[in-house]
């Protein structure tokens, strides 16, 4: 298998992720300003959701250009991620509805650092069979912003049942310190 597949299924997936989010919407029941009141929970959760696929996907079209070819362990390294990607519409609907409860809050964030370290473990995995010296090996040495996560992510969920609003304020910064795509897979791009 080369790439291309691999690269156009983890597309497919994500795209189909988002669909299912966006088709959860409902629209309110009644026409002016008010009526979207309620539902501003329930779409800023859609927003930071949306924006976290849209991470993944940017960082795993990177990573997969920096990589030569899939191997097994890749393939299933992959698929463990995209599991973790599949939890997000619905746990992106529980905390919207629940907009003020520990548990959807908590939830949220175990599928965010289920999903990291199923990333994490992609990028090892890919390292592992391209060798320390491999384009992505340079390009993610250190990975301050991959530890930096998987802690914030941590202390998210722990704080879920102590207070809300600290649980998604860190959902939040993580999705702001990923925003801009890693300038040092961009410069390995550029190098090829």
């Amino acid at each position: 298998m080369n790439k291309t597949r691999l690269e156009a299924f983890s597309d497919g997936v994500i795209a189909i992720l988002i669909t299912i989010m966006v088709l959860e919407l409902q629209a309110p029941h009644g026409a002016d300003f008010a009526a979207l009141r309620p539902l501003l929970p329930i779409f800023l959760t859609y927003v930071l959701s949306f924006v976290m696929l849209g991470i993944y996907w940017n960082n795993h079209h990177h990573m997969l250009h920096l990589m030569e070819r899939p191997t097994g362990s890749i393939l299933w390294a992959n698929l463990h991620l995209l599991f973790w990607l599949s939890l997000i519409p619905f746990v992106t609907s529980w905390m919207g509805e629940n907009h003020s409860a520990a548990m959807p809050t908590a939830a949220y964030g175990i599928v965010g650092l289920g999903s990291a370290i199923a990333y994490t473990i992609l990028q090892m995995r890919i390292i592992a069979v391209e060798g320390p010296r491999s384009r992505l090996a340079a390009a993610v040495q250190g990975d301050t912003k991959g530890k930096a996560s998987l802690a914030m992510y941590a202390a998210a969920v722990g704080l879920a049942f102590v207070n809300q609003w600290f649980s998604d304020a860190l959902y939040v910064a993580v999705a702001l310190i990923w925003l801009v795509p890693d300038p040092r897979i961009e410069k390995r791009l550029g190098s090829r």
